[in-house]
């Protein structure tokens, strides 16, 4: 049993307040709950027929969980009066927590009171419009909803939203999605999100989850979410908000958590092997695929539809992702072909053209000669007409499906019906649909993002799970922030071992000169104190004599601090950023990128988090834009990619030994020689951070 059972599987059910609490009996009611109903009200003698008690003193028992839709304060006390008397959980209703500290200045008191009164208490909220329990009919909501009691011995999926609006929503989807569970989350004054899911999975009814997310509760309660739906073989996947900042802003206000980075949250998810989804319709259509299919094995699709047009936008809609049409073989495509008419041109997507329309054993027979081609997933592109205005609506739609059905199970594969648009594939076919085992996918780029989410899902499950993300760095940002000169972080990363041109502070011309010949020509020279110091010309390059550093020191003296002189990096095929920033939720975050004047330009880069292997690393340099260049591009030297990640791993392992330290790190440009020749860092930001005392 988990801390939450009794509130996602109870047997009974006290309901405080007024009109919202009463919404809530007669819901329960409605969906069958098997259970007790204890309404409790001040004045009311019965409440949609159930008796009314007084206060929590006065109930049979104690419940196994409570709707508290009363007052806030009022709603302080009850939680007291629940936990002493042992009940199992409760939803908070009220709003005027620390969802409004910016503008309310009782509400963060208010929220401590609530968790203090609770104890031991699981509370759900506050600030939240609580559960809806499809599977037994418990519902612990006070409003609107547009879902079904599921079936006996039926299963669905499990949604979780910090947002209740976002929740109503849902129920109304017309797409045939199965829920089990929904809820919300709200402030999670005590009861985190990560918390909710674990219990979620559990139960043996949900097939997958999904979470909408403004803000982590907990690292390490997501790291074992994800551990827990992976042994368990439940995907899980996200819709994050806060990428904009009008987005991040709405959502500290709203829910008065921190949201995170957004770069580090979407590279945590990956992390975990939840893919980030970005819209709702999305969001429900990789929920559906999953709950049909589970994870998938690959990335390979087939589509099959009866026009040109339409296998070009299925074709089109893969550009960019890693699930995709592969070519079929020789074999295969006469398999196909000997279906088809001598006009029909066999690909994939396949327009099987119309010749076979009216014919039920000869679409049975394309369909199968196809899907015999172990692809991960079948598509079937097939928009149904209006049964108000067309005559013979269902005729030949029916008849594809059952074509369909029969060719999967003859290759014991697995398929889904895409529709182009939602409204042409009506709720009762997408209901059939899935009571046969085949996923009904609502628009095209929905169906490709979910099937993409089912695939990566697959993919992470089959690699190594990650370890635990180092958060010894993670925390606000400290009161004191030093900015180190380039000198002084050079000396820093030489003493750890790091890959740093050999260079000197100096402080005139004369000796920029003599400390140059020391070196060895060709030189560069920088100006001190300047933390971009490209933007105002402060940087010389391949000085190749002492006339050329005497003339570039006497400019740069005026700009900076100092001078600092270096041997040159010779033999560059590519430079990389790679920077590390202290997040609060996830501590020290790394990003690789395409470096040098180009980084903010080119926008190529990746975020991780540490712990990160080489493994790690070297994929995401490969899926960098800059690594064909790294591969030698077009007769270009092939760069020392060996040392790069060396490299890498090495000012990764400082920065993860230095917690307590550094706040910022930027070496950029990481220079990445020839092979054999190594990789050198160039030029570095470092900023260390101290509290106050």
């Amino acid at each position: 049993m988990t801390r939450l059972e009794r509130l996602l599987r109870p047997d009974s059910i006290a309901v405080f307040g007024g009109r919202s609490a009463e919404r809530v009996v007669k819901e329960c009611i409605k969906m069958g709950f098997a259970g007790e109903i204890w309404p409790v009200h001040p004045s009311k003698d019965e409440v949609a027929g159930c008796r009314v008690y007084r206060s929590v003193a006065d109930l049979p028992g104690a419940p196994d969980t409570a709707f508290v839709g009363i007052n806030r304060h009022l709603t302080i006390e009850v939680i007291n009066a629940l936990a002493k008397r042992g009940a199992g959980a409760a939803v908070c209703f009220a709003a005027g927590f620390l969802e409004t500290a910016a503008y309310d200045e009782d509400g963060e008191r208010l929220q401590s009171e609530l968790v203090a009164a609770a104890g031991q208490m699981p509370i759900i909220g506050p600030n939240c419009y609580g559960l809806i329990n499809y599977a037994d009919g418990a519902l612990l909501w006070p409003d609107n909803h547009g879902g079904v009691r599921l079936q006996k011995g039926g299963k669905g999926v499990a949604i979780i939203t910090q947002s209740s609006s976002i929740a109503i929503s849902i129920t109304m989807q017309r797409r045939a999605l199965p829920i089990a569970f929904l809820m919300t989350a709200g402030n999670q004054a005590q009861t985190g999100l990560s918390e909710i899911a674990l219990g979620l999975i559990e139960d043996e009814r949900v097939t997958s989850l999904g979470l909408h997310i403004e803000a982590f509760d907990s690292v390490a309660g997501f790291e074992k979410l994800a551990a827990r739906a992976r042994e368990l073989k439940k995907p899980i996947v996200a819709m994050k908000v806060g990428r904009s900042e009008q987005a991040r802003q709405a959502t500290i206000s709203h829910t008065a958590s921190l949201a995170g980075s957004d770069a580090a949250c979407g590279a945590f998810l990956k992390r975990l092997g939840i893919p980030r989804i970005d819209s709702i319709p999305a969001f429900l259509e990789a929920l559906k695929l999953l709950h049909v299919t589970g994870a998938l094995p690959g990335y390979k699709l087939s589509s099959m539809s009866c026009s040109g047009g339409e296998a070009s936008l299925m074709a089109d809609s893969a550009e960019g992702r890693s699930v995709h049409f592969p070519r079929l073989t020789d074999e295969h495509r006469a398999r196909v072909k000997s279906t088809l008419g001598p006009m029909v041109a066999v690909a994939n997507p396949l327009d099987y053209n119309t010749y076979i329309w009216s014919s039920e054993p000869a679409l049975t027979e394309t369909y199968s000669a196809m899907a015999s081609g172990g692809f991960d997933l079948n598509m079937l592109l097939l928009d149904f007409p209006r049964h108000d205005r067309c005559s013979n609506a269902d005729q030949w739609g029916l008849a594809n499906l059952r074509a369909f059905e029969a060719a999967l199970s003859n290759n014991k594969a697995q398929g889904a019906v895409v529709s182009t648009m939602p409204e042409n594939l009506p709720e009762d076919y997408a209901v059939a649909l899935l009571a046969r085992g085949i996923a009904p996918l609502f628009g095209i780029p929905e169906a490709m993002e979910a099937a993409q989410a089912a695939a990566c899902i697959g993919s992470a499950w089959r690699e190594t799970r990650a370890p635990p993300v180092d958060t010894k760095a993670a925390g606000e940002s400290r009161s004191k922030r030093i900015a180190l000169d380039e000198a002084e972080a050079k000396e820093r990363l030489l003493k750890e071992g790091l890959p740093v041109p050999k260079g000197t502070r100096v402080n005139s011309s004369i000796e920029a000169v003599n400390s140059s010949a020391a070196l060895g020509f060709p030189v560069a020279l920088k100006a001190l104190g300047l933390s971009h110091k490209s933007e105002v010309g402060a940087v010389r390059l391949n000085l190749k004599d002492a006339e050329a550093v005497s003339s570039a020191a006497h400019d740069l003296l005026q700009l900076g601090t100092g001078l600092y002189v270096e041997r040159m990096v010779g033999d560059g095929a590519a430079e990389l950023i790679v920077g590390f920033t202290r997040d609060p939720i996830f501590g020290a975050v790394m990003t690789l990128g395409t470096g040098g004047v180009l980084v903010e330009i080119l926008s190529d880069r990746v975020t991780l988090m540490l712990p990160a292997t080489r493994n790690d690393v070297e994929k995401a340099l490969s899926g960098l834009k800059l690594y064909r260049l790294l591969e030698g591009y077009r007769g270009r030297p092939k760069a020392d990619v060996q040392a790069a990640i060396d490299a890498i791993a090495a000012i990764a392992e400082f920065v993860q030994n230095n917690p307590g330290e550094i706040e910022e790190l930027d070496v950029n440009p990481l220079i990445i020689c020839a092979e054999g020749k190594g990789a050198w860092i160039a030029d570095t930001l470092l900023v260390i951070g101290e509290n106050n005392d």
